[in-house]
This record gives C-alpha cells, sequence and structure tokens, in this order.
C-alpha cells in the first residue's frame, strides 16, 4: 500500500506530533503495539471505533517503510 500518507499525519498540535491517525488521535504506535501482542484486526478495530480497516494497513505499510530506512542492531550470537 503506497497510500498510507493519505492516512497517517503528524501534527504538533496532536498528539505531540507522533504519527498518528488523520482525524482521530490514535496513535499509530498503539495500533502496531496491539498487533504485535497478537490482537487481531477486529480486535484493534472494536477497540478503537474510530478506525476503519484500511488505517489498519496503511499503518501496516507505514512500519514496513520504516523498516527499510532504520534498523536495529542484534549481536552476532543469540544466548542461549
Amino acid at each position: 500500500m503506497t497510500g498510507w500518507r493519505e492516512r497517517i499525519v503528524w501534527d504538533p498540535q496532536v498528539c505531540h506530533g507522533k504519527a498518528c491517525i488523520r482525524g482521530t488521535r490514535v496513535l499509530v504506535s498503539v495500533i502496531l503495539d496491539n498487533l504485535a501482542r497478537g490482537f487481531s484486526r477486529e480486535e484493534v478495530l472494536t477497540a478503537y471505533p474510530s478506525l476503519q480497516s484500511a488505517d489498519v494497513d496503511a499503518t501496516l505499510a507505514y512500519a514496513a517503510e520504516l523498516s527499510r530506512d532504520r534498523w536495529i542492531e542484534f549481536p552476532a550470537e543469540v544466548p542461549a
């Protein structure tokens, strides 16, 4: 999805300038946190009724784009 820019905004006057879904105060990070914890798309949409399914798609597309530009260094060996 390339249209995430239509749904995700940054405004210094809203949520301290953190990325959120346009027209809401739902942070992109909150949606990602919920999905990472195993909540289904339907559960996220139920918890945040102002969201639409396309907002979740946009959040995932945004996260994918960020992952191409940023990385987390991992140790050479993972302790057992």
